[in-house]
């Protein structure tokens, strides 16, 4: 039987993507949980850049006929998310340790727990699993009210962590997981190219491997800033500065040992390639608006590279939840504005542009 924090209202405001370009808010029917089903009430849901590419319509996201893409119009977006238990379906609370009142997150990806990858514990790469807030079996948190279906992996969240703090514990997840495919040691110069909010969550992570030294890059002073107030020894802008040179000036002209590729830019991606020194490790994060053209030989034959992905934040919640706690980054200015959810399109045009934010958040 399903247990209730106080009795729930029949309709919510919800944020509907229809299509590229065509996001609505709506009502649609609070939803009821089932058995092993959380009902969540949002306090804080942030807006990624994968959100952005959704919203202007990527390939990769709608993709044709022959190839479906990611995005499963109508759905609710948001994959960003901290929210106050409000029901609990029957067997939900002793499956994930939750009672009525507590703060509570789900992990991005909702497994099949069937497939080859969930069989080996590799559940961030199932074969048929749901993504919240692009697929239509798992409606996102732009909303009033948010359910986490039976299959999902919930956290609770301590209670004196702040909201707009909380909903940064999805995004340094993936942080963490993109600097643990990097496989940094102790004499490393690690090169984080990118400082959103991302790329600042991998150099306060990277910090914490003690590498010898951090160059972070971006196009805007202020960002480098941020990243060095995150942890990163050197802030290098490539509009000002020969970001290669200077990189490889500083390692006797052999290049950085690990390069994280965290800015969504096919020019980032080259620019690696150059960078990096032989047998180097290139861990590529971002989700590239178009396809990106590189002189594969220098992965192989000129510097047999290792070259990692990184997808998702598998078992890394629990780490960024204690980083928060612990103060490891400067949150309150990472996390530049909070808007109502009724200015999700102001939102998304600010973050489209970059120029004034650096992490967005809407609280319903």
């Amino acid at each position: 039987m399903s247990k209730y924090l106080y009795d729930l209202p029949q309709n919510m405001p919800s944020v509907i993507c229809r299509g590229p370009e065509d996001y609505r808010l709506e009502e649609r029917p609070v939803p009821k949980p089932g058995p092993q089903e959380v009902l969540v009430k949002v306090k804080s849901t942030g807006i990624c850049a994968s959100d952005i590419k959704c919203y202007l319509g990527a390939s990769m996201f709608w993709g044709t006929e022959q190839s479906p893409g990611y995005c499963q119009a109508p759905v609710t977006p948001g994959h960003e998310f901290v929210g106050e238990v409000v029901a609990l379906g029957e067997g939900a609370g002793e499956k994930y340790g939750l009672e009525l009142g507590d703060i509570a997150i789900s992990e991005q990806i909702v497994p099949c727990w069937n497939c080859r990858y969930c069989n080996r514990g590799l559940y961030w790469m199932c074969e048929y699993g749901n993504v919240y807030g692009f697929r239509q079996k798992a409606f996102g948190s732009w909303a009033e009210y948010m359910l986490f279906p039976a299959n999902a992996i919930n956290h609770k969240v301590a209670k004196g962590l702040p909201f707009h703090h909380a909903v940064f514990i999805e995004p340094l997840s993936c942080s963490i997981h993109a600097v643990e495919r990097g496989n940094i040691q102790y004499q490393d110069t690690v090169v984080i190219a990118g400082c959103g909010p991302l790329g600042l969550g991998m150099v306060a992570a990277a910090k914490m491997k003690g590498p010898e030294r951090i160059i972070a890059l971006d196009l805007s002073d202020d960002r480098l800033e941020l990243a060095g107030r995150c942890g990163a020894d050197i802030g290098l802008n490539p509009k000002t500065t020969d970001v290669v040179a200077a990189v490889k000036d500083m390692t006797e002209g052999y290049g950085c040992d690990v390069y994280i590729e965290a800015t969504g830019h096919p020019s980032a991606v080259v620019q690696g390639l150059e960078m990096i020194r032989k047998l180097g490790t290139f861990v590529e994060f971002s989700v590239m608006r178009e396809p990106v053209s590189v002189d594969w030989t220098i992965i192989g034959d000129s510097k047999e590279l290792n070259i990692h992905g990184a997808h998702l934040g598998p078992y890394c919640y629990p780490v960024a939840m204690k980083m928060l706690l612990e103060g490891k980054l400067p949150i309150d200015e990472i996390v530049t504005h909070r808007l109502p959810l009724t200015d999700y399109q102001k939102g998304l045009d600010m973050v489209a542009s970059g120029l004034s934010s650096v992490k967005v958040t809407l609280e319903p």
